[in-house]
């Protein structure tokens, strides 16, 4: 995907406003631009940047952390809740894919290179799962999303979701991740990340399922491709086998997660 680097920035605010943010949330706020760029591309509404990647004024209707299902989206002067279909009774994962995450682009671009490319299922599922949490909430979304699904899936699945998000800034060619070359070209060479990513980094590097996230950055690298429509059916038998569907139905499994879930269903309720 190619980046207007000036429409980028102005995005967040201008110059002054990039400066003062943290790598993390630098790299945060292009990941999300990025993803938006691609929901566009399909007809979804954009989010307002602005707000969702810098220190939130006084004015402002949401924090940048805060999950896409929270936001309102449009352009500033007609932002609009995003209307949502009811959820079954007893929700599946592919339910949430369909009425809450869609049209979820990314994952589904990444999930179908890793496909492709003929890496194992344990890894595509992972790729499929790796930001859907980003509905939720967008800050430490590689650590929200382990914790999310770590009930329902092989723990190798959980863990490389968790640390994909410090490897990213890592390069290891010999596996085939690359530093990406546009946070150079957006931010320059002196892109440090803070201090809890690199410890995670360090771990999870000596760790023997280094590989299961290392294949997530892979496959999050390439997966920002406007103009490409993905599906969620070449996923399904996937799911079926390595996602522990719980038969009274996402939140309502009393799992150590379920209310997360609960909270994507029914965004709307006050308590």
């Amino acid at each position: 995907m190619e980046i207007d680097r000036r429409a980028f920035i102005a995005s967040l605010g201008g110059t002054a406003v990039v400066e003062a943010m943290s790598s993390e949330a630098k790299a945060e706020a292009l990941e999300h631009y990025m993803s938006d760029l691609l929901d566009e591309s399909l007809g979804f509404p954009h989010h307002d940047h602005v707000e969702q990647v810098v220190a939130a004024p006084p004015e402002a209707t949401s924090r940048r952390g805060t999950g896409s299902l929270f936001v309102p989206s449009g352009p500033a002067d007609d932002r609009k809740m995003r209307e949502l279909a009811p959820m079954p009774d007893k929700p599946t994962l592919v339910d949430f894919f369909n009425l809450r995450w869609a049209p979820a682009n990314h994952v589904l671009q990444s999930a179908t290179r890793a496909l492709k490319t003929g890496m194992s299922e344990q890894t595509i599922l992972a790729c499929l799962m790796h930001d859907v949490v980003q509905n939720l909430i967008k800050v430490d979304h590689g650590w929200w999303g382990a914790q999310m699904i770590r009930p329902y899936v092989d723990e190798k699945i959980a863990w490389a979701i968790q640390y994909h998000q410090a490897l990213r800034f890592y390069a290891d060619p010999k596996n085939g991740y690359e530093y990406p070359d546009l946070y150079v070209r957006i931010y320059g060479k002196d892109y440090v990340p803070p201090q809890y990513i690199k410890d995670a980094y360090e771990y999870a590097k000596k760790h023997k399922w280094y590989m299961e996230a290392r294949l997530v950055t892979v496959n999050d690298l390439y997966a920002f491709e406007p103009g490409v429509t993905v599906s969620l059916d070449p996923f399904i038998d996937i799911i079926g086998r390595h996602f522990k569907q719980p038969k009274e139905g996402l939140g309502y499994d009393n799992s150590p997660t379920a209310h997360m879930w609960r909270t994507m269903m029914f965004p709307d309720n006050p308590l």
